[in-house]
């Protein structure tokens, strides 16, 4: 990344910016606040606060990505409070006072990272996708467990456990999503077209994946300031979409949560799964372009 001149924008334009962001992600999160507050789990949105580690709180937090300086009087709290985020601090330009990220701060310290989920999205980008998973996934990951127990033990399978691994052992299980596969059951694994390990991660992972496609949301909070909010929460938003099509073509029935199943275990919930993957692909092919170039558009590195 190499300096230039950076996106200056006034304290009201920012702070009306702020505002509509956190207006959106409550929208987004009250459902989930709502029986967070009553003590009621959900087993298709919990994930996006259990396997995900960002709170809502964190969520709402608005910031508008590296190369920009938000400006205002320079006894301004919000400016001040925004000059002591890590990896911030209080710049002069065009005569006025302004906060905005410390890109070599940032970098010294997240740059390893920043630049594994650049080679990933790079790697995932660049692949055709590949539909032909049918969610299988969520079916491998009960399949045959015997003593162990099963993941949503208190939701009914839709086929039972016999009729849930008579579907697994009568398909071919082509999961390319290493943090799907470390969760198959030990009879399940084998089943896989592939071993999958974290080495060979930025190898395997491709398109077409859901969990790939949900996990641009990690990617994006992970990066943190480096990512304009409005696009993680575009992410989030995706993500969300995304888990409830998994869950609704994973073995369990979840009617009374008003999901419909997509019957993947016949040859027309097969269609209609490749039909709503193809859907969510592009959209999240769309956003992996967008964290790439958040992440490697040359930005201001000093003002």
């Amino acid at each position: 990344m190499v300096g230039t001149v950076p996106t200056v924008l006034a304290h009201p334009t920012w702070t009306a910016l702020a505002d509509a962001h956190a207006t959106r992600v409550d929208g987004l999160t009250a459902a989930h606040r709502q029986r967070a507050a009553a003590g009621r789990a959900h087993p298709v949105e919990d994930f996006l606060f259990t396997y995900y580690s960002l709170r809502p709180g964190q969520l709402r937090r608005w910031h508008p990505g590296a190369g920009v300086v938000l400006t205002g009087p320079p006894d301004l709290p919000a400016l001040r409070e925004r000059a002591g985020w890590r990896w911030h601090h209080l710049v002069e330009v065009d005569g006025m006072t302004g906060v905005t990220l410390d890109l070599d701060a940032y970098l010294a310290d997240r740059g390893g990272a920043r630049d594994h989920i650049v080679a990933l999205l790079q790697a995932t980008a660049g692949r055709p996708p590949r539909l032909g998973c049918f969610g299988l996934h969520e079916w491998a990951m009960v399949h045959a467990p015997g003593q162990e127990g099963r993941r949503h033990a208190s939701w009914p399978l839709r086929l039972g456990q016999e009729g849930t691994d008579r579907v697994v052992r009568e398909s071919r299980l082509r999961c390319t999503h290493f943090d799907a596969y470390r969760f198959f059951t030990d009879a399940a694994r084998p089943r896989n077209d592939r071993e999958l390990t974290r080495a060979t991660q930025v190898d395997t992972e491709q398109p077409g994946c859901l969990h790939a496609t949900m996990d641009l949301y990690k990617w994006a909070y992970k990066l943190g300031p480096l990512v304009p909010s409005a696009l993680t929460a575009r992410c989030f938003a995706l993500a969300r979409e995304v888990r409830e099509l998994d869950m609704r073509a994973s073995p369990y029935d979840l009617t009374a949560l008003g999901l419909t199943p997509v019957t993947i275990e016949t040859p027309e919930g097969r269609a209609e799964y490749v039909r709503l993957q193809q859907d969510v692909t592009a959209r999240g092919q769309q956003l992996r372009a967008a964290l790439l170039d958040a992440c490697t558009t040359p930005v201001v590195t000093a003002v």
